[in-house]
C-alpha cells in the first residue's frame, strides 16, 4: 500500500509532465501539495474521488488573439488569456494582468493561488485569473484604449456577474478597467456593473478598492505581530515595489506608526530613513507615471540605488509587494542578518521556496500571499455585493469590513496551523484552511 507521501509525489510528477514549461504553476502547486500531505494523513477522505487531481486542473482555459492598431497605424497582435480554475464556491474571481511576462503558466499559477485566497476571505467566490502579454508602459491612452477594446471583444463572451468577474492586477488600473467596461457595455448592451470590479466610483466602483490590497496586507501583518507581542508602532518596514499595492501598504503602515525605510521599482530602489512622502510617491507613480528617480529628485533624505537590493536595508518587517519570485534565498539570509522578524507577501508568490525555507529555519514569522494579499479580492467581492444591491457604502464602513476579513484570515490560518500541530506556520495554516472549504464544496457537489 502506497503512503500519502508517495501518492502526492506520484501525482505531482504527472502534473509536471502534463503541464511542461510552466515553472511558476509547478511552484504554486508544490507548495500547496506539501501542506496537503498533512491533511491527507489525518483526513483520508480528501484523497477520494480524484479531488486533488480535479483541484489542480482548471475547469476552463481560454487563449485568444488580440489584434490592435497603434497611433502610427501599425497592427500588433498580442495573446489574451483567461483561466477559470474553480467555481465550487462561487463565480470565478481574479484579476487581469497586462505585462510582457504573461503566459499560460503564469496565469495558471495566479489562478491556482486565487482559489485558496478567495476561499480564505469567507466570501462566495471561486478562483480565476487572466491577462495578456501586452505592455501598457510607453503606450498612449488611445493605444491602451484600442488594445482594451480588442481584448474585451473576445473576453466578453466568457464573463458575467454570475459566471466570471475579472478585476485589475499588474498593468491594469482604473484607466484600463474603464476602457474594458466601456467595451463590455457596448458589446453586451447591458450596464452589468457586477461584471468587473475596480470600477470608477461614479459608475459602480467601491470605496477602499484602490487601497485594499496594500491596506489588507498591513492589517494582517499587524495581527501577526500582535500574536507575538509586537506592534507596527515604531517598527521599521521595507516595502518592495511602488505600484498600487506598495503605495497603500506604505500609507497604512505609516498610519499605524511604522517608518517605511525603503521602496523600489524595476529600475532600482530608494532608501528613505525618515519615512516616505506618500503624496509625492502617489503623484510620481500614479499621475505622472515616472520612475522612482523622480521621487528622489523631489524628496529630502531619500537616496536612489541602481545596484544591490532593497532587501539589504535594516528593518523589523519586510513586505514584498512587487512581483513573483523577487525575494530569493540570499535575500532572505540578508534580511535575517539585518534584523527582520516578520515578512508578509503583498504580491503573489514574491518569495522563492528557498527564501521561505530560510524564514522558517531562522524563526521569521511569514505570512504567504494567499493570506496577506487577499484584501484586494475581498474588497472586490464587497464591490460585487454593492453592485448587486444597487448600494454604495462609506469608506469607513468598507474599510472596517476589510479589516475584519483580514483579521479573520489570519486567525483561521493560525488556528488551522495549530490544529495540525504546525503552530505559527502560517503557510501551512493558510493552505489547509483555504483547501478544506473548497474541498468540502467539491465533494458535496459530486464529480464534475
Amino acid at each position: 500500500m502506497t503512503t500519502v507521501e508517495e501518492q502526492v509525489s506520484e501525482y505531482y510528477n504527472k502534473l509536471l509532465k502534463r503541464n511542461a514549461g510552466e515553472p511558476e504553476f509547478h511552484q504554486a502547486v508544490a507548495e500547496v501539495l506539501d501542506s496537503l500531505k498533512i491533511v491527507l494523513g489525518k483526513d483520508e477522505h480528501y484523497a477520494d474521488y480524484g479531488l486533488i487531481q480535479r483541484l489542480c486542473e482548471p475547469e476552463r482555459q481560454i487563449i485568444f488573439r488580440v489584434p490592435w492598431v497603434d497611433d502610427k497605424g501599425n497592427v500588433h497582435v498580442n495573446r489574451g488569456f483567461r483561466v477559470q480554475f474553480n467555481s465550487a464556491l462561487g463565480p470565478y474571481k481574479g484579476g487581469l494582468r497586462f505585462h510582457p511576462s504573461v503566459n499560460l503558466g503564469i496565469v495558471k499559477f495566479l489562478g491556482f493561488e486565487q482559489i485558496f485566497k478567495n476561499s480564505l476571505t469567507g466570501l462566495p467566490i471561486g478562483g480565476g485569473k487572466g491577462g495578456s502579454d501586452f505592455d501598457p508602459k510607453g503606450k498612449s491612452d488611445a493605444e491602451v484604449m484600442r488594445f482594451c477594446q480588442s481584448f474585451m471583444s473576445e473576453l466578453q463572451r466568457h464573463i458575467g456577474d454570475q459566471t466570471d468577474v475579472p478585476a485589475g492586477d499588474i498593468g491594469v488600473g482604473g484607466r484600463e478597467i474603464g476602457y474594458l467596461f466601456g467595451q463590455y457595455r457596448r458589446s453586451s448592451n447591458r450596464h452589468e456593473s457586477g461584471v468587473l470590479t475596480g470600477k470608477g466610483l461614479t459608475w459602480g466602483g467601491s470605496l477602499v478598492r484602490t487601497e485594499a490590497t496594500g491596506y489588507g496586507c498591513v492589517y494582517l501583518t499587524d495581527e501577526m505581530m500582535k500574536e507575538h507581542g509586537d506592534s507596527l508602532d515604531g517598527a521599521k518596514v521595507i516595502v518592495s515595489g511602488s505600484g498600487n499595492v506598495a503605495i497603500y501598504a506604505i500609507e497604512k503602515a505609516q498610519q499605524l506608526g511604522a517608518t517605511v525605510v525603503g521602496f523600489s521599482d524595476s529600475s532600482g530602489w530608494v532608501s528613505t530613513p525618515g519615512g516616505v512622502d506618500v503624496e509625492l510617491l502617489r503623484d510620481v507613480k500614479e499621475v505622472r507615471r515616472e520612475r522612482v528617480t523622480a521621487y528622489v529628485a523631489e524628496s529630502e533624505g531619500a537616496t536612489y540605488h541602481s545596484d544591490g537590493s532593497i532587501w539589504d536595508l535594516e528593518a523589523d518587517v519586510a513586505l514584498p509587494c512587487a512581483t513573483q519570485n523577487e525575494l530569493d534565498g540570499n535575500h532572505a539570509e540578508t534580511l535575517v542578518a539585518n534584523g527582520v522578524k516578520y515578512v508578509a507577501e503583498g504580491a503573489n508568490m514574491p518569495s522563492t521556496p528557498e527564501a521561505v525555507e530560510v524564514f522558517r529555519a531562522k524563526g521569521v514569522h511569514f505570512a504567504p500571499g494567499k493570506a496577506a494579499n487577499a484584501g484586494g479580492v475581498a474588497t472586490s467581492a464587497l464591490e460585487m455585493q454593492q453592485n448587486a444591491s444597487r448600494d454604495s457604502w462609506t469608506f469607513e464602513y468598507t474599510d472596517e469590513r476589510l479589516k475584519e476579513i483580514m483579521t479573520t484570515i489570519f486567525r483561521n490560518s493560525a488556528d488551522t496551523a495549530a490544529e495540525y500541530d504546525r503552530e505559527h506556520d502560517y503557510v501551512t495554516g493558510a493552505n489547509i484552511a483555504g483547501f478544506k472549504k473548497v474541498a468540502d464544496a467539491m465533494l458535496a457537489q459530486g464529480v464534475i
